[in-house]
């Protein structure tokens, strides 16, 4: 896995089928990423090159590019908010965007997807606007309440345990 900059994102590599024209529509769309999560303590952009191409040996659905952007809050309670580009097939790929919530469950089995977003890539959506439309669901969470329990609250789920 590869960290960096989204300048950094060897775009070509991970996607070669893009145009100029949708290199140019993502690194727009990451930079209105970039700018809502600015004085933020966030990780970098990440990317796998060796999921470009999809195998059949490997499980699960590998990400090829993601953000997440953690908020911690006292009492070791934390958001998570996502947006990534999944290979789930050969030729295929999904964008993800999400807010997880620590799990304060009696299973504590670790996060629940609170609000989530997946829209597959193909001959209807491009991945410049899946790209897009996960971004600006992205942003719209990051300018919500920054408060696990209010997440936790609009999904039903426990309140966080005070240790």
């Amino acid at each position: 896995m590869m960290r960096g900059a989204f300048d950094d994102v060897p775009l070509a590599a991970l996607f070669p089928f893009l145009t100029p024209a949708d290199v140019d529509s993502l690194n727009q769309t990451a930079s209105t990423v970039d700018a809502a999560r600015a004085g933020r303590t966030t990780a970098d952009w990440e990317w796998v090159l060796e999921h470009a191409a999809f195998a059949d040996s490997q499980p699960g659905m590998p990400v090829v590019l993601g953000l997440v952007v953690i908020e911690h809050a006292a009492g070791g309670d934390q958001l998570e908010f996502l947006l990534q580009v999944v290979r789930t097939g050969p030729g295929q790929l999904v964008v993800d965007a999400a807010v997880n919530v620590a799990c304060w469950c009696e299973t504590d089995h670790a996060t629940h997807d609170v609000d989530a977003l997946r829209l597959a890539v193909g001959e209807t959506t491009s991945l410049p606007n899946a790209f897009r439309a996960g971004a600006e669901r992205l942003t719209g969470w990051l300018a919500d309440p920054h408060d696990a329990d209010h997440w936790r609250a609009q999904e039903g789920l426990p309140p966080r345990r005070i240790a």
